[in-house]
């Protein structure tokens, strides 16, 4: 080798080994005396390099001196609510890679180290735990909506996930700081997944054992108030992501109604030269009016839900990889 090549490779500087990624384990909690401390416990155990943040929002009971006595970071959330408490954690905690999960024991944190290596090895933005067991078989009411906005997911918004409304799933920090929540309670998990699949972000899916909450725990969801509000936010976001579809489908019901009125009033006209049913004929007119503000409404606003989606890609690409 010769002189020079040899003084290049000894001015070189050495090649930094990379750092490991900053874990933040994040556990949003109301009244889960029973079980934050074993939780707490088993993700120290699982992940011992991580920082494990207990978020209290509004606990009656002894959840915070149970997680403080396991070993966690507690904070506190005064609005009532899991999309309050993720919309804290995510602006509040810095990290490379966070993964959440519940306080309720339900959720193996055995599993985490492979969900955060598929994240990191593969890249990706979003990796969601699967749920399968005997957790899943205990509230057939649970299962079953599941099941039904899993479906709707799919046809309204792509393919991409098969248990959107999963509480254990680990992102990148890139997804973390620019995805912007608005949810209040357990919609953020539809939103975390609509979110993904608009920017059309690298996800992925391992299946992962879910278990039955503790006997002196219950759970906080409620089969049918949170699933109408869930059924809710789906709505408003196909509305505020896909406008022209949304407001195109009411443009065009109300053109149908429309042509139901007028056919007659027409047909009338038509054998008789007189329009002798003026009110249906006004009817008909002004909601043909709305089918077709309705359709202008979905060209106006398509172009300002295509002006988020850049600015939101924007953000996304700003951040650094972990």
């Amino acid at each position: 080798m010769s002189p020079a090549v040899e003084m290049l490779r000894e001015d070189r500087p050495a090649r930094r080994e990379a750092a490991p990624p900053r874990i933040a384990v994040l556990l949003p909690c109301y009244n889960e005396e029973a079980a934050v401390a074993e939780v707490v416990r088993g993700f120290r155990a699982a992940l011992p390099t991580a920082e494990i943040y207990v978020y209290d929002n509004n606990s009656a009971d002894r959840t915070i001196e149970r997680a403080l006595e396991a070993g966690a970071i507690v904070r506190r959330e005064r609005r009532q609510g899991k999309g309050n408490v993720v919309r804290r954690m995510l602006a509040d905690i810095e990290a490379d890679v966070y993964l959440m999960a519940d306080g309720d024991l339900t959720y193996d944190p055995l599993a985490a180290p492979l969900l955060i290596e598929r994240l990191l090895a593969h890249q990706l933005d979003m990796v969601v735990a699967t749920r399968e067991g005997e957790g899943m078989l205990a509230r057939k009411g649970h299962a079953a909506g599941n099941r039904m906005f899993n479906g709707m997911i799919k046809r309204l918004f792509g393919a991409g996930f098969t248990d959107i409304l999963s509480g254990y799933r680990v992102v990148s920090r890139r997804f973390a700081k620019s995805f912007p929540t608005a949810s209040h309670g357990f919609e953020i998990e539809t939103e975390l997944a609509v979110h993904a699949l608009d920017l059309r972000l690298a996800v992925d899916e391992i299946p992962v054992r879910y278990g039955k909450r503790p006997e002196n725990s219950t759970s906080k969801l409620s089969t049918w108030r949170d699933g109408l509000r869930i059924l809710w936010t789906i709505a408003m976001m196909y509305r505020a992501l896909k406008p022209f579809k949304f407001f195109g489908v009411i443009g065009a019901a109300l053109a149908l109604v429309s042509v139901a009125l007028a056919a007659p009033v027409v047909e009338t006209y038509l054998e008789t030269g007189l329009v002798p049913r003026f009110p249906t004929a006004i009817l008909a007119a002004s909601v043909m009016q709305l089918a077709v503000l309705s359709l202008v409404c979905g060209v106006i606003v398509e172009a300002i839900a295509e002006g988020r989606r850049e600015a939101k890609r924007l953000r996304y690409l700003e951040l650094k990889r972990a």
